[in-house]
């Protein structure tokens, strides 16, 4: 049951980081490259690479969020199944993460959906237009520093996951040594 529960940590920390990386440095960059501008054409790509962007965002917060309930869930049950309890440290790295999430998920990208739309809006001022296209950059700028705080954390929590000491639980390993 343990090497389960170790698999289980380990996996979910590495599919995480994974994704990260992936969407950062991966998709994210190619939606609004030259390629998508020449496939979209000229006209439609600004509004339309970042509502894809939007898309995939989303369902990346989704996907942390999701991943991060695992984790804590790993730390439950390996405190309830060990009996020990969590260090203090990676327990507060789990909840940073977590929150990055959470706050990804229901606060930012919402706000930059609703501000890209607003910027391409046709029903309202310029100067409105212009102040919601300034928010916007803001507003991913903001999202793109907290994805990579995320991704120096994660592979920080990888990294533990897969360098953890085999506890022992009732004797010390020094005990058996002549």
């Amino acid at each position: 049951m343990i090497g389960l529960l170790r698999f289980v940590g380990i996996l979910n920390a590495a599919v995480w980081f994974g994704t990260a990386i992936f969407l950062t440095f991966g998709a994210g960059p190619a939606v609004i490259s030259a390629d998508m501008e020449k496939l979209l054409g000229p006209k439609n790509f600004p509004y339309f690479s970042d509502a894809i962007s939007q898309v995939l965002w989303a369902r990346y917060f989704n996907f942390q969020v999701g991943c991060a309930i695992v984790a804590l869930l790993h730390v439950l049950s390996e405190r309830l199944y060990l009996g020990k309890s969590p260090e203090k440290l990676w327990l507060g790295l789990l909840t940073a993460l977590f929150t990055i999430a959470l706050l990804g998920a229901a606060w930012v990208q919402p706000k930059l959906k609703e501000l890209n739309t607003a910027r391409y809006a046709a029903n309202i001022r310029p100067e409105d237009r212009q102040a919601a296209g300034e928010a916007f950059v803001g507003w991913r700028r903001a999202l793109q520093a907290a994805n990579i705080f995320a991704i120096g954390g994660l592979g920080i929590y990888l990294w533990h996951m897969a360098n953890r000491a085999d506890p022992t639980r009732f004797v010390s390993a020094n005990k058996f040594r002549s």
